[in-house]
Parts: structure tokens; sequence; C-alpha cells
């Protein structure tokens, strides 16, 4: 499998890392030891980093713009607008308005210490603004030299077509994974059919898939895992015997449950791109060494027949998500 990929026009490692777990979202976060982290990352070839502006309020960016300052070059930034937050970071609406879009891309410029964006996404299209002019303020900044690529972040299938039609997409960032496959049967043939990039995000079920207790039953008091559907205890108990089934095809391949839902997705396709979070370094390590595992045929049909109990997110909308 190869070890890099391409987004519209940008060299993209593989995998590459989801950020936003060093700034929100869940428990014992370290920013030392985050930013070590993205230090890791660049030494051994990943690349491609994502955060976006209401990550902790901003101070998601922030850090990473200090983890890569000195290394800009090496690096590709992709970032999101599109929630109205208020501190620390808790969405109360979303907001595409051309003008929004404008001051959200100056403060994340300025928030990150860089002079353009190389991947800038809607984070979610507002109901209220037509897409085509959310679209048309971005390609304003892409004309400017500000950004290099446009994205989108769970977006219909129309959706997607009506933004493609005012200015190419390079990347669409949805959830995807052995738990969430959503996408699959609208959204992604159309992706495809417009040569749009597949950017998974939680491709490890937001750490259920890792088969870790950290990631399933020890939750941190404030971890926002515990809101969600999958990990209350009506599903729990389906969801990690399915976990279970996972963990024994990785022992039969000498991997971790980890490494083969990542496998899953990498497999899917050369024009996806997965960002599983971590702040940990070995994690990361681990994370990579998915690109060298191979799925026999047995394995991907098992793990294609897995159904998880609970939706994503309470009420089952992809709106209330903050990936």
């Amino acid at each position: 499998m190869t070890t890099h990929r391409r987004i519209g026009g940008l060299d993209v490692s593989a995998i590459g890392l989801g950020c936003m777990g060093m700034s929100m979202a869940y428990h014992g976060a370290d920013q030392a030891g985050s930013i070590a982290t993205i230090h890791h990352a660049l030494d051994i070839g990943l690349n491609l980093f994502d955060t976006a502006d209401m990550y902790g309020a901003g101070r998601n960016e922030r850090l990473v713009g200090r983890a890569l300052k000195g290394r800009r070059d090496h690096a590709v930034i992709a970032t999101k607008f599109g929630f109205r937050t208020i501190p620390p970071g808790i969405p109360v609406g979303l907001s595409g308005r051309p003008e929004y879009a404008r001051r959200c891309l100056n403060n994340s410029l300025r928030r990150l210490g860089v002079d353009h964006i190389d991947l800038y996404y809607l984070h979610r299209p507002d109901p209220r603004v037509p897409i085509e002019e959310t679209v048309g303020a971005m390609a304003e900044a892409v004309a400017a030299g500000t950004v290099r690529e446009l994205g989108l972040s769970e977006v219909t299938a129309e959706q997607l077509r009506r933004a493609h039609a005012v200015h190419p997409i390079a990347a669409l960032q949805s959830e995807w994974s052995l738990f969430s496959r959503d996408l699959e049967t609208e959204v992604l043939p159309v992706a495809r059919e417009l040569g749009v990039a597949i950017v998974p995000y939680s491709p490890l079920g937001r750490g259920m898939l890792t088969g870790s207790a950290e990631g399933t039953t020890q939750l941190g008091f404030l971890d926002f895992r515990r809101f969600l559907p999958r990990w209350r205890k009506a599903n729990l108990a389906h969801n990690l015997g399915l976990v279970d089934q996972i963990r024994s095809i990785a022992d039969d391949l000498g991997a971790t449950p980890a490494q083969v839902a990542l496998a899953w997705v990498l497999h899917r396709g050369p024009d996806v791109v997965p960002i599983p979070g971590t702040t940990k370094i070995r994690h990361l390590e681990s994370n990579l060494a998915a690109l060298s595992l191979s799925l026999p045929d047995d394995a991907r049909d098992a793990l294609n027949g897995l159904r998880p109990a609970g939706a994503r997110y309470p009420g089952g909308s992809s709106i209330n998500g903050t990936t």
C-alpha cells in the first residue's frame, strides 16, 4: 500500500493526524505531549494535520501552529470553519455566510501563524445559506492565494454536486469506519464521480475500535463520549462484542484491533486518507503500521458484516458532531 496519496493538488501521507483531542472532547490531553506527537509525526513522514477553529475555541489551531513553526514547509495544514461557538468552544449554531467565512479564515491564519492554509473545509453546511454562496467566498481565498484547496465536511450528495459546480472540491471529510458507514450509499459514489478525495474522521470509532478500556469503559468525567448513544449501557455490550470479533481477526493477523480497523478503511480505495486522532507517540506509530497490513478476503467479509448498536450522535444527526 502506498504511503502517500493525493488530495487535489496536495501530496499527503496516506494517514493524517486528527488534532482535535489535543485541545477538547477527550480527557487527559497534554499540550507538551501533543506537540511532541506532532513533531514525531513529521519525523516519520506523516504530513497531514487536521484542526478546526472551534476546537478548544481556537486553542487547537494555536497549538498546531506552534508545533509546526519552523517546519511549515513539510506540513499540509487542514482546518475548518462553520460552527458558531461560545467559550470554551461549545457549538451554538452554524454560519455559512460569506462574510463569516472571510472573518474565520483571517482568524485561522492568525492563530496558525501562517500565510496560507493548504486545505480549508466548511465544517458543516448552513441550512439557511445556499452552499453556492459559502463556497463562492471560499473560492475567493483560493484566488487570493490564502487557501490552496477546498473541502466540505458532512454534506449530502446533492450539496457536494452543487458546491463542486462553483469550485472544485478536493476533499470530503465525513465519519467513516467499521461502525459508521452512512456515506457509502449516496455520498461516496458522487465523490468518486467528481474526483473528490475522502478524508474519514473517527476511523477508530472515537476509540471504541481500538479495543482499549480507555476508549470504551474508562472514560473521564468530562469525556464527551459519555453522551453518545454507542457508549450507553443499552448499546455498549453489543458493540464491545463486535470489538471482540475484530480483536480475534487482529490476533490471527498478528495485529491490533486498531490496525485492523484502519487497514479496512485504507483498503476502501487509494482516494481515502483517514485522520485518526491521538496525543501519544506510541499510538501514532501503531496507526502507521496499518499501512503494511493486508486483510484476507475472509477477514474483510467478516468486518463488512459488523453492525453496531446506537446512532453516531444523539438524535442520529451529524450536525451534533464537532469533528
